[in-house]
């Protein structure tokens, strides 16, 4: 399988969120941004760890860390590899005694593991197609939110979402851009 190397971008969050933040992450080679919604805790354990911060005692990553040098194993990469349900999946792939493994894991942990260890984080390309959103709109204007003329027609609601999830890509609002972006999906799964 092809995997697409991501790495991040930032964590956000808005005072609406009720303590979730959004993990975004952008395609290396490419214009895609995919948000996850993860926790307070694993947004601390990353942002410490980005901002180069050392805590008075070993955080729960930072132990998971020390045990796999301790057992002389070594991370080789964490891999985003499914999205059911809305639920994301990932898998941290390791070496110990020569032999390749893997665990299965949250996104937010393997990124925590992943950051701790200067590990590459990879995205299954089904996945980044399925929840992937492009930060290069094209042939959006400024015009986009004014009311249509009265001989065009009006907007669906899935349109009108659409938009709105242009217009928070373009705010960097991934949090409220994830959403959108599941609401569409299911939306549209009900359509079809």
């Amino acid at each position: 399988m092809d995997l697409i190397q991501v790495d991040i971008i930032g964590l956000s969050t808005s005072p609406s969120s009720g303590g979730a933040y959004a993990l975004v992450l952008g395609e290396i080679n490419g214009n895609r941004r995919l948000p996850i919604i993860i926790g307070a805790f694993e947004a601390q354990a990353i942002a410490l760890e980005l901002e180069k911060i050392q805590p008075p005692r070993p955080m729960t990553h930072d132990l998971l860390r020390d045990a796999f040098n301790d057992m002389g194993g070594e991370v080789l990469d964490v891999i985003i590899d499914e999205l059911r349900e809305g639920t994301f999946f990932a898998k941290i792939r390791y070496v110990h005694d020569g032999e390749e493994n893997q665990l299965d894991s949250r996104p937010s942990d393997a990124v925590a593991l992943a950051v701790r260890v200067d590990a590459p984080i990879y995205v299954a390309p089904l996945v980044l197609e399925e929840a992937g959103i492009p930060t290069e709109e094209e042939g959006v204007s400024a015009m986009a939110s004014a009311a249509p003329p009265e001989d065009e027609p009006k907007m669906t609601r899935v349109e009108q979402m659409e938009q709105q999830l242009s217009q928070a890509i373009q705010e960097e609002d991934y949090e409220k851009a994830a959403r959108l972006r599941d609401e569409i999906a299911q939306m549209k799964g009900k359509q079809n």
